[in-house]
């Protein structure tokens, strides 16, 4: 049976086609900006903060500075992958490459007392005496371009040596792959 001519409910008018497409993109929309639920992997906890961090070397009274960092991830765990030297009024200290991951208990974002955020794993050792630049990390791959020096003789200003490297995210450890010297066969 057809219903009678003439209700304004039985008609469909572009208006109402208009208003439906709205409503279903609000949906998806609002679905889009809530985000994946509890099911999903994610990181645990924030990553740490650089700043929070005790680090294995001593600058006196100089003070340690943060140079540049990064969130990674690495098998659903937060870390921060920071490179760090200490303060110098004149010339560039050596720097340190090092992960950070949250301390057994502790919340990686903090700082807190108790040891919150923590030193996992050393990459470059300030004691190694490079200078890092070209730092990068995407995705389990942290790159830097490390500058060192042939002798004690070659002033600090100015390396003279110079190597690509990356490290892997691997079998929970990192590992170096040094890449091909510019111009070397």
């Amino acid at each position: 049976m057809q219903p009678p001519a003439g209700l304004p409910h039985t008609h469909s008018r572009p208006l109402h086609w208009v208003l439906t497409a709205l409503g279903v993109a609000a949906v998806l929309l609002g679905a889009a900006l809530v985000g994946p639920g509890d099911g999903t992997a994610t990181a645990s906890a924030p990553a740490p903060d650089p700043a929070a961090v005790r680090y294995p070397f001593d600058c006196g009274g100089a003070g340690v500075e943060v140079v540049r960092h990064a969130a990674a991830e690495l098998d659903g765990t937060a870390a921060t992958i920071a490179v760090v030297r200490c303060r110098a009024g004149a010339g560039t200290a050596p720097s340190g490459v090092y992960v950070l991951t949250a301390a057994p208990g502790g919340t990686a974002g903090t700082g807190e007392q108790g040891g919150a955020a923590r030193v996992a794993a050393t990459l470059v050792d300030p004691a190694q005496r490079m200078d890092v630049t070209g730092f990068a990390v995407r995705g389990d791959v942290v790159s830097a371009t490390l500058l060192g020096y042939s002798s004690a003789r070659v002033p600090r200003c100015c390396p003279d040596r110079r190597r690509d490297v990356q490290w892997r995210w691997r079998d929970g450890k990192f590992a170096l792959t040094a890449l091909p010297v510019a111009g070397g066969a």
